[in-house]
């Protein structure tokens, strides 16, 4: 074996990458994985982790420096000087909006599993069956029996903490003993499923941070620090979990500051035969070959690989035969909820700072519930109390002042909905030749929005946020409902959909490309329809059945 050959490569290092990456080494396989920016080494490269928020220049907000450097970043949270060195440089990486979409990503070796909010839900049947039934799109090539077994594969190793609730809307997986509600979420939930008749209950997050210690990692300390980095190991990401598991094989070789510019396509064979390097600290080009190859840069650099590889064979790129190659692209649409005052538990706080919350699962469109619009949402939120950053109007300074924020101020509750959005051809992404990156590759711009199905889903999203803690006895409710639009979820999903037909869609019921078999994509660019689940935990359960699925055929010399 060359220096530069492989059995396998693995392309990104995120959440699909590093699952990539752990099974196909664990079968014996010499595996290479390229990830585009930098290395971050599990707790020594977690600068930040053990930090108090005095001991940030500016608390943890954000300079003007910094709203100018970062004008994308700057929509949302993700801009602040805590871990402003995991999000991608926005001038370095830019990129066109046809139509307004918020991407927010991370360049380094773990991707965005180090930044994740690690919730972690199981589909049910309903949501496979969804688009045949609908009428929408294309059908899933596969059913929830189907991946049934490689979900229970992936909490087992992941570490999924949570409760058997026995809801046919969320199945139950295997799961390490929940966290708790606090007193006020408690009673909330009690109250819901008396007045809703179970209909809609309050659970306990299902979190991918393990509450007893497993392989090596220490159960979760609730510092609620998480995307800092956890130097405990106590939440799943590449670097706690399956990087360890990998490296441990003798197996894989990690490259970082490597760029994939295209999947390296051979014409006789109609397969990969590798792929095609830019180093992007010293612009050096480098080629590398492996009989099998795994896209996991994530959703749309997914898709900007493939656009960018067997130009000549195809105009659209590798995949692109069926069309689809970079429609349909998904995301959840959110910024919308309600919150309220609490009253009746002064006496009552809890327990640190949990890396959790309560979800409330889709009840929509489903036990003869029918809306002007199909599919659904589920709620995120907590119950907490007032820090001593709250505002005391009446006091303003003063020795009183100082008492009165030494005690916790009134419980409050809120939550957000995560709204599935349907797959539409006219979602799309494409390579705008036009403009190019700090390393001269041209750029994706994006042309996708909220159409009328998601609008219509927003007005319940927000009315039934208040009525639900309205019914839960929350008082002054207020509601709210921002900034719909795409890429705010950071679920990005679609672009390289999962078929029957190598004539409608860009892959097959096992990841791979139709147009070259030996290439799988497991990250949210394989999905078909977008659910209102958090997505990662599909997205390891379907690299993990490809990666078998993968050494299998390559053990009968299939491809």
């Amino acid at each position: 074996m060359s220096a530069n050959t492989y059995d396998a490569i693995v392309i990104g290092s995120g959440i699909s990458g590093g699952w990539a990456a752990k099974e196909l080494t664990e079968k014996g396989l010499k595996t290479i994985m390229l990830e585009r920016g930098r290395n971050i080494e599990h707790v020594k490269d977690y600068v930040n982790a053990t930090k108090n928020p005095w001991d940030f220049p500016h608390r943890g907000g954000r300079t003007q420096k910094m709203i100018d450097d970062y004008p994308v970043l700057k929509r949302d949270y993700p801009l602040n000087e805590v871990n402003l060195d995991y999000w991608a440089s926005d001038k370095d990486s830019p990129y066109t909006e046809i139509k307004r979409f918020d991407w927010f990503r991370g360049y380094h070796v773990g991707g965005r599993s180090l930044m994740w909010g690690r919730q972690s839900y199981r589909w049910a049947d309903v949501d496979f069956e969804a688009n045949l039934k609908d009428g929408i799109a294309v059908d899933w090539p596969i059913r929830y029996k189907d991946i049934a077994p490689w979900y229970s594969y992936a909490e087992k190793f992941a570490g999924i903490s949570g409760n058997r609730d026995g809801l046919s809307i969320l199945p139950d997986g295997d799961f390490m003993p929940p966290m708790e509600m606090n007193v006020v979420e408690k009673d909330v939930a009690k109250r819901l499923k008396e007045y809703y008749k179970e209909l809609r209950p309050m659970i306990i997050g299902r979190t991918a941070n393990i509450t007893l210690p497993h392989n090596n990692r220490t159960n979760c300390q609730y510092r609620n620090k998480c995307w800092l980095g956890c130097p405990f190991g106590a939440y799943f990401s590449t670097q706690s979990a399956t990087l360890p598991a990998a490296m441990a094989t003798g197996n894989l070789t990690v490259r970082p500051w490597s760029i994939v510019t295209r999947i390296l396509y051979d014409k006789d064979t109609k397969k990969a035969k590798g792929v095609e390097v830019l180093d992007a600290e010293t612009n050096q080009t480098y080629q590398y070959f492996a009989k099998i190859v795994f896209l996991n840069a994530s959703t749309v650099n997914s898709a900007w690989i493939l656009m960018n590889s067997a130009t000549d064979v195809w105009d659209g790129g590798l995949g692109s035969s069926s069309g689809e190659l970079g429609h349909n692209l998904m995301d959840h649409h959110l910024n919308v909820g309600a919150s309220g005052r609490v009253e009746g538990y002064e006496d009552k706080y809890y327990f640190g700072r949990r890396a959790n919350g309560f979800y409330i699962p889709r009840f929509r469109n489903l036990n003869g519930d029918k809306r002007d619009y199909i599919r659904g949402f589920g709620y995120q939120g907590s119950a907490s109390r007032e820090g001593w950053s709250r505002d005391i109007a009446e006091m303003n300074i003063g020795g009183a002042f100082k008492d009165a924020l030494t005690e916790p101020g009134s419980w409050e509750m809120g939550m957000g909905g995560f709204g599935e959005t349907l797959p539409n051809h006219d979602n799309k992404i494409s390579l705008d030749k036009t403009k190019k990156d700090k390393w001269g590759l041209p750029v994706i711009a994006f042309d996708a929005e909220l159409k009328d199905n998601e609008l219509k889903m927003r007005k319940d999203m927000e009315s039934d946020a208040k009525e639900i803690l309205e019914a839960a006895g929350v008082k002054d409710v207020q509601t709210y409902s921002v900034n719909p639009f795409l890429g705010r979820g950071i679920h990005e999903m679609g672009t390289a959909r999962m078929g029957r037909d190598p004539k409608t869609s860009v892959l097959n019921e096992w990841n791979q490309v139709w147009d070259a078999k030996n290439v799988f994509v497991t990250d949210g660019s394989f999905m078909t329809s977008s659910a209102c689940q958090n997505p990662s935990l599909t997205y390891m359960a379907m690299t993990a059945r490809a990666a078998n699925h993968a050494v299998e055929l390559l053990k009968k010399n299939e491809i």
